[in-house]
């Protein structure tokens, strides 16, 4: 199982672990305090992210979820220490909309396995989180403050960390390079572009993805927040109403 995490140094004190053998391309973040480290994210679960961890810190961990979707809580068994948002902890409790058999569907897909890795061993996350997060909170890390932005839109408690200090902002699914799924039962078009025009008004210097290009730039922002603006303008914010393009990035609604 070597070779499955791909860790890239962002500064000093934040690195960049990522899964580029699965077609989803999973990014997690670790950020490293004086006093205690926390995970934004853990994967996917197929192969151990705390062994990688645990090669960048010394310290505590948190780790903490920007949702509770399969492919960003799926090392959290090695984390007793996890944060969630109270908007999904019904998904951290059996109340997950979607089957076992669609969700080992999707850990497979496009995948370059491990060897020997057996899909059926495959478990989605349960547990209860050491704290339950609402918006606009803080976690001190020591020297570091992350504030907690709930952004519902791509699911019912997705949240941003944003980091004023340093113009970070971990967006989580809200915000990358390629098709936004804003289609399931569980999305919210209309609260995707509240959460769009929030983060598009911070004075962000980089931006952090959950999934595929790391070139991504704090304009994005403005240029997603203004065709959502569109689309609620025509009347196609919502279910149903399709894909639709923008050169590097889409949404599909």
């Amino acid at each position: 199982m070597n070779n499955w995490f791909t860790t890239d140094r962002i500064d000093a004190d934040t690195y960049i672990i990522s899964e580029y053998r699965h077609w989803e391309e999973t990014h997690c973040y670790l950020l490293n305090g004086s006093e205690r480290s926390l995970l934004i994210d853990t994967g996917l679960g197929i192969c151990d992210i705390h062994d990688e961890v645990r090669k960048l810190t010394d310290k505590p961990i948190t780790a903490i979820a920007t949702h509770i979707h399969w492919d960003h809580i799926g090392g959290h068994k090695n984390f007793p220490d996890f944060y969630a948002h109270q908007d999904e902890l019904n998904w951290l409790n059996g109340a997950f909309p979607l089957t076992m058999e669609q969700i080992k569907d999707m850990v497979v897909d496009r995948c370059d396995l491990p060897v020997g890795y057996d899909v059926n061993c495959y478990e989605f996350f349960q547990g209860k989180p050491a704290m339950v997060l609402q918006d606009c909170e803080r976690i001190d890390l020591g020297d570091r403050c992350i504030q907690v932005l709930h952004t519902p839109g791509h699911s019912p408690g997705h949240m941003c960390f944003w980091e004023k200090n340093r113009g970070y902002l971990f967006t989580g699914d809200l915000v990358y390079k390629d098709t936004l799924f804003a289609y399931y039962p569980s999305t919210d078009p209309q609260a995707y572009l509240v959460s769009l025009e929030r983060i598009s008004a911070l004075p962000v210097k980089r931006v952090f993805p959950a999934h595929h290009s790391l070139d991504i730039q704090p304009e994005i922002l403005n240029r997603m927040r203004d065709a959502f603006r569109k689309l609620q303008a025509e009347g196609q914010l919502h279910h149903g109403s399709g894909t639709f393009d923008y050169g590097d990035w889409a949404v599909w609604l």
